[in-house]
């Protein structure tokens, strides 16, 4: 008789790596693709070693936001693309693949990236790639103040990806997993359409400023987790360095958030592995069907704010058109989305 096969496990630990982000701003594109090379290869021992001190039940680490070059500081779109910019079947992707097989893990991140169907401009990409080394989640950011997301080519985004690329989520041997880019942690209606999409562990890669008060970002990570009964490992960096801010500026707060709010574990300043913690996908699924008050996801109404969120006319798609931005053209965006939020209701 065939002996009875073991239930596949539904907890395991994820961590947030808090490493430090090596900017290439001022490098000429050669010398960026180096330098990004390079902290591909630090990365990769970096969760190697976590892997050992953690333990086998590693399965899922989370990178802080742009942890390969940083962000641009002036650079004309044309320039950063060609200098910072990810193809997404280039060697980065391919080096980043090959950790996450060797380690045997799940490997989520975020970078800008180049698009064949926008050659003009660049987006800034959160991924996941799995045991295999495939890719098998990519998600464009949508909110971001200076730089192009595919709301500003919308039309022509959706013709190339359809919706299902918009707001993607990946379900895996780990759960459900979607990711949020930084700052879109303050956007509820994001990660509520993942969690309507079914995600159960948003994979948050964040560089920001982290206080002993609460920060905007860090209420939002708590109510992301709250509203969506959903687990948040959110890696912010471990020091920025090779710019004028000072390096500690994005340094620590790094930490797991359960379903309930709860942080399960934090990370001081600095390069660390203490953002580690258990994801109890049992737990999480029991809540998920437990009828009672607390189950705010089986509470909403998505079909009133639907109605009421097409009265509005604030931040407008299609914005671009085969063309690369320069910052004024940001600028004048958002003044005219404050121009109609100030008009009549």
């Amino acid at each position: 008789m065939d002996p009875t096969p073991e239930p596949a496990r539904t907890d395991y630990r994820a961590l947030a790596l808090q490493t430090r982000t090596e900017a290439v701003n001022g490098l000429s594109p050669g010398e960026a693709r180096d330098a990004m090379a390079a902290s591909i290869a630090r990365i990769g021992a970096e969760v190697a070693a976590a892997r050992r001190w953690v333990g086998p039940d590693l399965r899922l680490v989370v990178l802080p936001e742009y942890v390969l070059s940083g962000f641009p500081m002036g650079e004309p779109v044309e320039r950063w693309r060609d200098m910072a910019a990810l193809a997404p079947d280039g060697p980065e992707y391919s080096a980043l693949a090959a950790v996450a097989a060797r380690e045997g893990l799940f490997l989520s991140g975020n970078a800008y990236e180049s698009d064949p169907h926008f050659p003009e401009l660049y987006f800034q990409a959160s991924f996941v790639i799995d045991p295999a080394g495939a890719v098998v989640l990519r998600y464009r950011r949508l909110h971001s103040l200076y730089s192009p997301t595919p709301y500003d080519v919308w039309d022509r985004y959706l013709d190339a990806y359809g919706m299902d690329a918009v707001l993607p989520v990946a379900r895996t041997e780990i759960g459900a997993l979607a990711c949020i880019a930084s700052e879109e942690i303050l956007y509820p209606e994001l990660a509520r359409a993942l969690a309507l999409r079914g995600a159960e562990v948003f994979c948050h890669s964040t560089s920001e400023v982290t206080s002993p008060a609460l920060t905007p970002k860090e209420i939002g990570r708590r109510a992301r987790a709250v509203e969506n009964l959903a687990y948040v490992v959110s890696a912010n960096s471990g020091g920025l360095h090779g710019i004028p801010i000072p390096g500690d500026s994005t340094s620590g707060g790094s930490k797991v958030v359960d379903y309930e709010g709860r942080v399960l574990a934090e990370a001081g300043g600095g390069e660390s592995i203490v953002a580690a913690a258990e994801i109890d996908l049992a737990a999480l699924r029991r809540n998920r069907a437990r009828p009672g008050m607390g189950n705010l996801p089986s509470r909403v109404k998505p079909a009133l704010w639907a109605a009421e969120y097409a009265r509005h006319d604030v931040e407008r798609p299609n914005g671009l058109d085969g063309r690369a931005p320069d910052r004024a053209w940001f600028t004048e965006r958002q003044r005219d989305s404050i121009d109609r939020l100030a008009g009549p209701r």
